[in-house]
Formats: structure tokens, sequence, C-alpha cells
């Protein structure tokens, strides 16, 4: 398994969060690729950690899609679903419509976010790279999530979105990413006018043309 040329983590006490986020981030940006096999002693010298982190991280990512693991043979990095993810589509779809319809009564009120999601959304229409594209996309969203008020969101939307994202990285579009940009202005003038409705309709909208 040939080691991503990105640092691994830094050397302190590390939590399996952390050692979780890193594996998880290589694979959404394609530095591990789909059915790429995953070795715990390479991944935990990558890290500088031990085996146990790095398994209970390979399990989870398990359970999120991204990794496929056959007990007693070998764990590969999963390869890309198309069932799998027009069924996380339309559940994130469904979580991020909800987190506007929520944000919506109340975001004009906070002009510190609403002035977040524009300077996001500019990012996201000038960018030309993936890396740059996919993180002022998600910044849009995380900040409509937070201005939602619904502490349980981020959870859930956490097992669901970097199976999108890895399918992003793999498949980017300039295209797509202006057309993104485009309904984001839709989604910002729908949160200022409190209108819940659009808001849901918009944001629902957004996430399933992404398919």
């Amino acid at each position: 398994m040939p080691i991503p040329a990105t640092p691994g983590l830094t050397p302190r006490t590390l939590l399996r969060d952390d050692v979780h986020r890193r594996i998880r981030d290589a694979i959404v940006r394609g530095e591990l690729q789909p059915g790429e096999k995953l070795r715990d002693g390479e991944l935990g010298e990558w890290l500088g950690v031990s085996r146990t982190p790095v398994r209970e991280a390979l399990l989870k990512l398990s359970e999120a899609g991204l990794v496929t693991a056959k007990p007693g043979r070998e764990t590969i990095v999963a390869p890309e679903d198309p069932v799998v993810l027009d069924h996380a589509r339309t559940i994130a779809a469904e979580l991020h419509a909800l987190a506007a319809r929520l944000a919506a009564p109340h975001a004009s009120a906070d002009e510190a976010a609403i002035a977040r999601l524009r300077s996001a959304n500019k990012r996201l229409r000038g960018a030309t790279d993936p890396e740059a594209a996919i993180t002022a996309d998600t910044d849009v969203h995380d900040v409509v999530v937070r201005l939602s008020g619904n502490p349980l969101l981020p959870g859930q939307l956490d097992t669901l979105v970097p199976v999108l994202l890895r399918a992003e990285y793999l498949h980017f579009d300039a295209e797509t990413v202006a057309s993104s940009a485009r309904q984001h202005d839709a989604i910002i003038d729908a949160l200022l006018a409190g209108d819940a409705d659009r808001a849901a309709a918009l944001t629902r909208e957004n996430w399933l043309s992404l398919g």
C-alpha cells in the first residue's frame, strides 16, 4: 500500500477520532484509491500510532461505506457503488433540507453567519480545483447546519457526506461547481427572506443535482 504523500499526524497524544479523520480524508481526497489494500501496520506507521486506533477507525469507516473489510483476509478502500451513493445523497438532501428549514426563521438576524455564507459561496464560485471547491461548498452547508440549531444533525451527516465528497473529488466538474454556486445564491436569498419552505426545497434540489 503506497503511503499518502501528505503528512500524517503531529506527534502528540492522539485520539482515535484523529486517526479516523485522517484516514477518512485520505480516502475522500483519493490519496487512498478505491480497491487499494489497507494494512494496519502501514497506516499505524504513517500516523505514528499503534494498530488499535487504526483498526477502530477502519471499522467505523466500514460502517460508513468507505472501507470493505473481509475478516481474516483483507481490508480495502471500498469501490464506488452507485446504489450506495444514491441512497446517501437522498438522505443527505433531506437532512440538509431540514437544516435549511430550521435555519430560515432566524437566519436574517445572524449577520455574521450570512457573511460567512456569502464568503464561502464566493470562494466556491472562484474555485478551480477540487480541494478549494469542495472545501468552500462544505463551508456553505456547514453554516446552514449550525444556523439550524439542531445539535444532532452534524453527527447524522458525518456518516453520509464523506461518501458523497469522495465522488465529488473523483469526478470533479467545473460546470457542476458553477451551477451549485448559483443554487446557493438562491438558498441564501430564501434564508434572508425567512422562507423556510423555499430554502428547504432549494437545498434538497442542490444536493440531488449532484447526481
